[in-house]
C-alpha cells in the first residue's frame, strides 16, 4: 500500500481528527473506536489516547496504512 502524507495546517492535529481526514474513518466517533480499541500506533507503539497531538514527522499507522505528517510549507 502507498504511504499516504498528510500536511498540517499548524503546530499540530488530533489523532482522530488525522483518521477522519484521511479517510481511514468514516466519522470522529469512529476514529476515537478505533484508537480506544488500541487499533493505531504513533511511531511504531500503540497509541490510546485519542486527542493525542500529531506533529510533523511523526507516522501513524492504522490497518496497515502509513501516514507520515510534514510540516506546513
Amino acid at each position: 500500500m502507498p504511504q499516504l502524507q498528510f500536511t498540517l495546517t499548524g503546530d499540530y492535529v488530533e489523532l482522530h481528527n488525522l483518521l477522519k481526514l484521511m479517510g481511514l474513518a468514516d466519522s470522529g466517533g469512529s476514529a476515537k473506536a478505533r484508537v480506544a480499541m488500541g487499533d493505531v500506533t504513533v511511531d511504531g507503539k500503540v497509541e490510546l489516547r485519542k486527542t493525542c497531538k500529531i506533529r510533523a514527522g511523526q507516522v501513524v499507522m492504522l490497518d496497515g496504512q502509513k501516514i507520515r505528517v510534514r510540516a506546513p510549507q
